[in-house]
């Protein structure tokens, strides 16, 4: 996440609201300062991580003796601690659950003396039930770059809408009208006493733009980790819509001034929907022809908002508009689906190293590791499959994740950019354990790799030559494991 153009971000102005002294000592107790070694995956170098650097953020005190901050404060961290407010101590935490996506984390003080003591006096802060109205006044308080105290600061609610976060993550953000700086990331924002939603982002090419994971969203991530994994929330998986807003398009499918909606353009033979249906409908609530809806006080966001709130037993009902006359459908709506590249998470990307080379099964975020475009216009298979589904059970694209390591076994030979495995000796790769097996099954002379990618050439190695160098070859890098436990349980059977 730390690739993301958006830059995390705190508040800058300090002064406390008018009328708010006591709830605002209040809320001082429950915040804490968060201390995180980060250390990031190396995609080139996948048996290793990135050097650590100490990032600081912001959590406060929820229910459950739980702290609650966001995941891009904590992600690939090797050690955290939380600092109470008006004190020197540091208390190692260990990561609990974590969100990416929408951008959360739950933390939770490791020793159980520490802890009881902790929560003992520092309470928990209590979650709005709704969303905060436009042009209230909010709080934030949180650990800001500048100083070491905590700094209460007063922004203006401007705007809420449905938006993207991060990883094909969608919810509800609030804008609030404060600037905002690095180190109060994952702190709280109060109205009236009670958390409005957490601080997560700014945008550094403007002033005065700021945004709140709002309780909403916070409350659906606390009760989605309830039974110890994250899902995320259900999705509509279907493309090709537009909006219902040009007259002629209007005109040419013979809709009434009432019947307003977003057009179905899709071709997807598995849902109940056909081309040019018109979604009037989702849930009983009334979609405009901006493809938007109404919640709350007067708000209006994308329909997608209601697919979650809406949907039951891995369903969503929709009124369609087809040929002029309303029809009721139930269309399938799930968390995930059977993605060929699923994104890593806050797990590290997994390798195995065989004689000079280093491959790794593709996750999503190697797209953006390894520049999409590039692989885009070397018409690479890790971006032309991106948003494919597996085409069979177990399948996975296997890249040659870095150029080879030194050895004279690869005389003659180069690597193009990161190229993806298509078949060894003549069989076809269905992911990497299946490479393994292949290897391991072989008694040909001959190891012959070939590649997706047209600038790769074709890799010939003496078999039994490529097996015995493997190990001065992981030596000399001061690699000390051959692969991860995933393969190497292939491997060693």
């Amino acid at each position: 996440m730390r690739w993301m153009v958006v830059l995390v971000l705190g508040w800058l102005a300090a002064f406390p609201a008018a009328g708010q002294d006591e709830p605002a000592a209040d809320v001082r107790q429950s915040v804490v300062k968060i201390y995180a070694t980060y250390r990031g995956p190396d995609f080139e170098a996948p048996w290793s991580k990135l050097p650590p650097e100490e990032y600081t953020g912001t959590g406060f005190v929820i229910s459950g003796n739980r702290i609650l901050t966001n995941a891009h404060v904590v992600e690939y961290s090797s050690q955290i601690f939380v600092q109470p407010p008006q004190s020197a101590d540091r208390l190692r935490a260990d990561l609990v659950a974590i969100a990416r996506g929408i951008d959360l984390a739950v933390l939770k003080i490791r020793r159980d003396n520490e802890r009881e003591s902790f929560h003992g006096t520092h309470p928990e802060l209590r979650l709005r039930s709704e969303l905060p109205r436009i042009g209230g006044t909010v709080q934030a308080y949180g650990y800001p770059l500048g100083g070491e105290q905590l700094s209460i600061t007063e922004g203006v609610v401007s705007r809420i809408e449905y938006a993207d976060y991060y990883f094909d993550t969608y919810g509800l953000r609030i804008q609030v009208d404060a600037a905002l700086n690095p180190g109060n990331s994952g702190g709280p924002v109060v109205m009236d006493g009670e958390v409005i939603g957490v601080t997560f982002s700014g945008i550094d090419q403007a002033e005065n733009i700021g945004y709140v994971i709002p309780a909403e969203e916070v409350r659906v991530f606390l009760d989605d980790i309830a039974d110890g994994s994250y899902d995320g929330r259900v999705k509509l998986f279907a493309e090709g819509f537009q909006t219902a807003e040009n007259e002629a398009v209007r005109a040419w499918l013979g809709l009434s001034d009432d019947q307003t909606g977003l057009i179905y353009t899709g071709d997807d033979e598995d849902l109940p929907l056909k081309r040019w249906d018109l979604i009037d409908s989702i849930g009983g609530v009334d979609i405009d022809n901006a493809g938007l809806v109404t919640i709350g006080d007067g708000v209006r966001v994308s329909w997608a908002y209601l697919i979650p709130q809406t949907a039951t037993d891995g369903t969503i009902k929709v009124t369609v508009v087809r040929k002029g006359e309303p029809v009721e459908l139930t269309l399938p709506v799930a968390t995930s689906r059977d993605d060929l590249m699923l994104y890593l998470g806050n797990d590290y990307p997994e390798y195995f190293v065989l004689g000079p080379m280093v491959f790794s099964p593709v996750a999503r975020d190697h797209l953006f590791e390894f520049y999409a475009a590039y692989l885009a216009m070397l018409r690479s298979p890790i971006a032309l499959r991106a948003e494919d589904e597996k085409a069979f059970e177990g399948e996975e694209l296997v890249v040659v994740a870095s150029d080879f390591l030194p050895h004279p076994i690869t005389k003659g030979y180069a690597i193009a950019y990161r190229p993806t495995v298509k078949s060894v000796n003549g069989e076809r790769v269905k992911n990497l354990s299946h490479m393994l097996e292949i290897i391991k099954a072989s008694d040909d002379e001959f190891l012959v790799f070939e590649f997706y990618d047209k600038d790769q050439e074709t890799l010939v190695f003496d078999r039994e030559e490529m097996l015995e160098v493997t190990e001065e070859i992981l030596e000399d890098n001061s690699i000390r494991r051959q692969g991860s436990d995933r393969f190497m349980a292939v491997w060693e059977d």
